[in-house]
């Protein structure tokens, strides 16, 4: 059979934590990566704030108190030991990174720089700590480069620009993955005693996004459509400083270096909201409160969006009236050279994209689609687990957003991301080897290709009644109203049909390219069929739940509720429909109580 390959350990997904898991695997199994974009172009590279990691190159800070830090900012939905365990591998992480290389910011002493970030908080004073350790603005990009060269130096294999359609299973046990060459249109088989999903996150199903467009939810769809469940895909976090209209994010380090943000009246509104950090909030707090400004009729020129401001004459007069001051006790101050040397990718990009410059002007922004909380069900250690008794699949690996730890629960903090696929990424591919060293190849099916070529077939010989494009465009405004930062039983199911029909109607989606080199309309409508089951997926569990926690923020259920949904959905596609159970959150020494900011 033609295209067959052969590996111990195959990686899906080239980003942060595919190549972190292509690296750990390599040492001890002959590992493959496959990535339908060259690896440094994963959307890891756009990450800008920080990795957190407890190291006090600053001030005190402990494992405990990022452990903390990230169970309440979680709702308390995160698996605390599974959290315990991230946090504690931290510090290990962060050196780790700067021993490969990665050219972290520094200290005048010379240890690793850090800055203060949304939700890390001094467990003692609840005061915000510094535990974001940097590069700059554009950290994820620096540990992408990292990650990249350590994996060429140890020999991985790449496959780039190879696009998975399809896992194979045989006896209930991983055999390998298909994937489809972009160059060529020719189907590859990968057979494998291991697979690492590393896929990414879907954010491309909402209308305003971060997330890049190869963000489509590829992973989850295809793993859904073998009979695996996904967890806790509810949880969508909307990041509260997107570029007006583009969703290009500003970093929450504009707000942890004493950027503040300011209403369509003038008024810094986030001291009445979270009193004590104010701007520093969680994510989800801060979404909630730039959306009800602008929904009070408090945006800009009556517009859906406010401003963060970060020019030094504001940064240092909201620092004096919050008594901010520099480790030594000086008072906090800022100037416009210090500005572009810490956020140099923030201020290009609003320069290029908006023609506003920070260090003068007033940025526009409003919440963006940013963050999936929820993914495909796994251990600590990467396994996937198939049911609510955590039956880990054999072969089976998960790590970084396209996985559900759940560290995360409810709602991440800013920097864990990276802190999550390095940690996680890390031990899916040290678990993956160990399996392999033990385990033989299954046997392939007898035609391997067949399940991709029937998914590629229909969108070739489809009846063409439906356009592709407006199907997308469609089901992006559809989720972004209706089942983004405010959600009610009424509007998620109107979605909820509005998808079903989208649904139907994709069956009928024909492309117009019949050639087989870079087909990318074939590709993109591939794409968009995953993203209307994530999309499905993500409004059945968001209707079954009837509470508002973290980034599930119900209008008809607006409190939290502990005794009936203290719980992680599970959720199936089970003979064309979504089918939910839950199981129980993992809790070990914070029990739930009210977030107060």
């Amino acid at each position: 059979m033609a295209n067959v390959h052969q590996f111990e350990v195959v990686v899906v997904g080239a980003g942060g934590a595919g190549l972190m898991a292509a690296l750990y695997a390599s040492r001890g199994a002959k590992t493959a990566v496959i990535s339908k974009l060259y690896p440094t172009r994963s959307h890891t590279g756009t990450a800008q704030g920080g990795i957190s990691a407890a190291l006090g190159n600053y001030e005190e800070d402990k494992p405990e108190w990022h452990t903390y830090d990230t169970v309440k900012g979680s709702d308390y939905l995160g698996d605390q030991d599974a959290i315990e365990f991230m946090c504690e591998e931290a510090i290990e992480a962060v050196i780790e990174l700067e021993h490969m290389g990665l050219p972290f910011d520094r200290t005048p002493e010379g240890r690793i720089a850090q800055r203060p970030f949304g939700g890390h908080t001094n467990n003692e004073t609840g005061k915000p700590v510094r535990r974001a350790a940097h590069a700059a603005d554009r950290t994820g990009h620096m540990i992408l480069q990292t990650l990249y060269q350590q994996c060429l130096k140890n020999k991985v294999n790449f496959f780039d620009e190879f696009q998975i359609l399809d896992f194979l299973v045989t006896d209930g046990k991983t055999a390998g993955v298909v994937a489809v060459e972009l160059a060529t249109g020719e189907l590859h088989t990968f057979h494998a005693k291991a697979v690492i999903f590393a896929t990414g996150g879907h954010g491309r199903i909402f209308e305003v996004t971060s997330n890049c467009y190869a963000y489509t939810g590829d992973g989850l769809a295809v793993l859904l459509r073998q009979g695996i469940p996904l967890e806790d895909m509810e949880f969508f976090q909307f990041h509260p400083t997107g570029i007006f209209k583009l969703g290009i994010l500003i970093t929450e380090g504009v707000r942890g270096e004493g950027g503040v943000l300011i209403n369509g009246v003038g008024d810094r509104f986030m001291t009445k909201y979270a009193p004590s950090v104010k701007d520093l909030a969680s994510r989800d707090v801060v979404s909630r409160a730039i959306y009800t400004e602008i929904r009070e009729g408090r945006g800009v020129n009556g517009k859906n969006y406010i401003h963060l401001d970060v020019r030094p004459e504001s940064v240092n007069k909201y620092a004096a009236i919050d008594g901010r001051t520099n480790l030594d006790g000086s008072a906090y101050t800022i100037t416009g050279t210090q500005l572009l040397a810490k956020l140099p990718d923030i201020i290009d990009f609003c320069r290029v994209y908006l023609g506003v410059d920070p260090v003068t002007q007033m940025m526009p922004i409003q919440p963006t689609a940013h963050y999936s909380m929820g993914g495909i069900p796994t251990n600590k250690f990467g396994e996937v687990v198939i049911d609510s008794n955590n039956t880990p699949f054999p072969g089976l690996y998960a790590a970084g957003e396209c996985a559900c730890v759940s560290v995360h629960g409810a709602n991440r903090l800013g920097t864990n991301s990276l802190l999550d696929l390095v940690v996680f990424g890390k031990h899916a591919g040290l678990k993956a080897a160990e399996f392999a060293q033990q385990a033989d190849y299954q046997k392939l099916p007898s035609n391997p290709e067949a399940g991709a070529l029937f998914q590629v077939e229909a969108l070739r010989t489809g009846s063409g009644q439906e356009n592709a494009f407006e199907i997308n465009a469609e089901m992006k405004t559809i989720m972004f109203d209706d089942v983004g930062v405010y959600r009610t039983e009424k509007g998620m199911k109107e979605a909820l049909e509005k998808v079903w029909a989208l649904q139907e109607r994709f069956k009928h989606v024909k492309v117009t390219d019949t050639g087989k080199i870079f087909n990318t309309e074939l590709l993109s409508a591939w794409e968009l069929g995953n993203m209307l089951e994530v999309a499905e997926v993500i409004t059945e569990s968001a209707l079954n739940r009837q509470e508002s926690r973290g980034g599930h923020s119900r209008e008809d259920y607006p409190q939290r509720d502990d005794k009936n949904w203290l719980k992680h959905t599970l959720a199936w596609k089970k003979d064309g429909k979504v089918v939910i159970d839950y199981k129980p959150v993992t809790i070990t020494k914070y029990q739930p109580k009210a977030r107060v900011y």
